[in-house]
């Protein structure tokens, strides 16, 4: 994280990664599922897909962070 606050610009930007990584999370979710009911299951291309989606998932949380101003304690 940035010792500086963020400014707009900078807040727009991460409010859109956030959007599209969280859409192509939704997305890869979708198809997560459409290939465990389609069988057979693709065993390997699953694994992938869900290996993606849970680094999707850390990169959102980062972002989700970034976007939350600090709290002086």
């Amino acid at each position: 994280m940035s010792l500086h606050p963020l400014n707009e610009t900078e807040i727009n930007e991460l409010r859109n990664q956030l959007h599209e990584l969280q859409v192509e999370h939704r997305d890869l979710d979708l198809v997560i599922s459409h290939l465990i009911e389609s069988p057979p299951p693709d065993d390997l291309l699953v694994r992938r897909l869900k290996k993606r989606k849970l680094l999707l998932k850390d990169r959102i949380l980062q972002l989700e962070q970034m976007l939350v101003p600090d709290i002086p304690a």
